[in-house]
């Protein structure tokens, strides 16, 4: 991954292959931000007219590249937009400075070293910086062709290298624990992008669980995995009944992150489709193709785990991994069947392209046994919630509405977009089966909500839960944007961490 430092040298005499600079979007034209003052004062105080003749105007994501000044060890300034100039006495967002440094360190593929003079007033923007830095030269080139050296190249050109960030305080307390967090959040939640990409025939459930039980070794984590006669002891009828029809065998991982200062304890449930056919309900041409992103939500626990445990937080973190392949075969689960489920509530499925709600339904059972202080689930779970909130937002639901307004404000703070949504009691009628306990479908309008009102059949009384549909955000079909690469976005690694993070400072719940 990219390296980053902070630096007290000047932007003339660093020698780095560019010097990028904020330009904000102002009234009358592009305004040099904070930070470049030591770059505009090479341009004689006339970057700003430079830029506006190159026809920058400091939109956000917009990226120009000029010469830099005579005297400077940088050939090329790189102007960055940050959106509009904020009002009197604001400052730049920790979410304009995030999306910035990830459009730099994205425009820079291929460079060794880059560096960074952006404004950074106090230790929080050098965080956001080496955040959107880190997250924004991500490349996934696994499968790609070893170029010469045998580096792997993305379009010929390897990530950003090194970052060296400017204004920052190499010797500050503050400054160095914004970084060490930015870099232990940003590992891994492109360690959860690597996953959520890797091809469905080397990402099985069983290869899912051997990454999680790596990982526990490395970070002190304690990895449980029930392997497809434990689920089958343990009647875990969901898990099961969905991993019935493909040759890879379903899993269930338990990882526990524990601290001796804890006093709260959070567990994270995520849906681990590694594929989805749609079973013998298949899913029509042109919905197959990116079905390998249907273990986002896992792939986010994993990763907001193994960061929980890399920060020492003080709360006891556990997640669960409900893994399974769902396909269509002799063996598989047929619409009609029921399935007992490991509560011992009975679902008839009317529909097996609903199926993460059943592996879904075992794991959170699971977890409730433990007695959490919350559980929070997070899973692709149905393209309802897509056609509702668009591609960028996730959905937020929970049987508590004070604890559904703390993860929407933490998405909000570490820069993911989130909107709550409510579980109307009309619709869960809807689920009534004449065979079983209920069924796995209900009314079509809706559907986003009556699957949060299906899970939320499996939470364990008087337990705190909110369910997380990250369907939209998990996977970008588009271009890049922002730090956000094209493919798996590792949407919601952040918000279950700043989760952890306020349960540990006992300030959520």
């Amino acid at each position: 991954m990219t390296a980053l430092t902070l630096s007290t040298a000047a932007a003339s005499g660093l020698r780095a292959d560019a010097i990028v600079v904020g330009v904000a979007k102002g009234p009358k034209g592009p305004v040099v931000a904070p930070g470049a003052e030591a770059v505009d004062k090479a341009y004689d105080g006339g970057l700003a007219a430079i830029l506006e003749t190159l026809g920058a105007t400091g939109a956000e994501g917009e990226v120009t590249k000029l010469p830099a000044p005579s005297g400077f060890k940088a050939p090329v300034v790189v102007a960055v937009g940050l959106g509009a100039v904020p009002e009197k006495d604001e400052s730049f967002s920790a979410e304009a400075l995030r999306r910035a440094a990830g459009v730099a360190a994205r425009a820079l593929a291929g460079a060794k070293k880059a560096a960074f003079a952006l404004p950074v007033a106090d230790a929080a923007d050098a965080g956001a910086v080496a955040e959107g830095a880190r997250l924004g030269a991500y490349a996934f080139d696994a499968y790609k062709e070893t170029g010469r050296g045998g580096s792997a190249a993305k379009n010929g050109k390897a990530p950003l290298a090194e970052v060296a960030l400017l204004g920052g305080k190499p010797r500050d307390a503050a400054y160095k624990a914004a970084v060490a967090r930015a870099t232990a959040v940003t590992e891994e939640l492109n360690r959860a992008r690597d996953l959520i990409n890797t091809p469905p025939n080397d990402l099985t459930p069983e290869a899912f669980a051997a990454v999680a039980t790596a990982a526990g070794k490395e970070h002190g984590i304690k990895v449980q995995v029930l392997d497809e006669k434990a689920l089958a002891k343990g009647g875990y009828g969901g898990i099961l009944g969905v991993g019935a029809g493909s040759a890879a065998a379903p899993r269930l991982v338990k990882l526990s992150y524990t601290s001796p200062k804890a006093k709260k304890s959070l567990a994270f449930v995520g849906k681990g489709i590694t594929y989805d056919s749609g079973g013998i309900s298949l899913k029509p041409a042109g919905h197959n193709e990116t079905m390998k992103c249907d273990m986002s939500g896992a792939a986010a626990v994993f990763a907001a785990v193994v960061a929980a445990a890399r920060l020492g937080l003080e709360v006891n973190v556990t997640g669960w991994l409900a893994l399974a392949e769902n396909m269509p075969s002799g063996s598989a689960t047929r619409p009609g069947d029921v399935l007992r489920m490991y509560s011992g509530k009975t679902v008839e499925v009317l529909n097996t392209d609903a199926e993460g709600r059943l592996v879904l339904a075992d794991a959170l059972w699971k977890a409730s046994e433990d007695k959490p202080d919350a559980i929070v689930d997070v899973a692709t779970l149905t393209g309802a919630m897509v056609l509702a909130l668009g591609s960028r937002t996730f959905g937020v639901m929970a049987n508590d509405d004070a604890f559904r307004g703390s993860i929407v404000e933490a998405a909000e703070e570490v820069g993911e977009e989130s909107w709550p949504m409510p579980l109307p009691e009309h619709l869960r009628k809807g689920m009534d089966s004449p065979t079983a306990d209920i069924a796995n479908m209900g009314e079509r309008m809706g559907g986003g909500l009556v699957a949060g009102l299906f899970l939320r059949e499996f939470i364990g009384e008087g337990i705190t839960w909110a369910h997380l549909d990250i369907a939209g955000p998990a996977f970008n079909e588009a271009g890049p944007f922002g730090y956000t690469p094209k493919g798996g976005t590792g949407s919601a690694v952040r918000t279950l961490v700043r989760l952890a993070e306020l349960t540990a400072a006992g300030d959520l719940g």
